[in-house]
């Protein structure tokens, strides 16, 4: 609700797009994360209203939110693996 408003009918199609969209990916053995794919689902279904229904600075908190991911995960897994290595030596 915070992205767009959603009718149930909106909701049942944002869903189901997602869902085909998560199929076809993992048959073609393509990694996707769920949640991008459910809410771009829910934009592209909000959109179809008008653009203007879109609440885009939540949508980009949400893109912001992606980027800031990797590298902030990339750093947390490099320091317990510098941790575990101060701790035992050997590995």
């Amino acid at each position: 609700m915070k992205l767009t408003r959603l009718r149930p009918v909106h909701g049942f199609c944002a869903e189901t797009a997602g869902a085909a969209t998560l199929f076809i990916a993992t048959f073609l053995g393509i990694p996707v994360s769920t949640t991008h794919t459910i809410a771009g689902a829910i934009v592209g279904v909000g959109s179809t209203t008008s653009a203007a229904s879109i609440r885009w600075e939540v949508m980009f908190r949400i893109f912001m939110a992606w980027i800031i991911t990797i590298p902030f995960s990339g750093l947390v897994a490099a320091g317990c693996f510098e941790l575990a290595k101060f701790l035992h030596p050997a590995f």
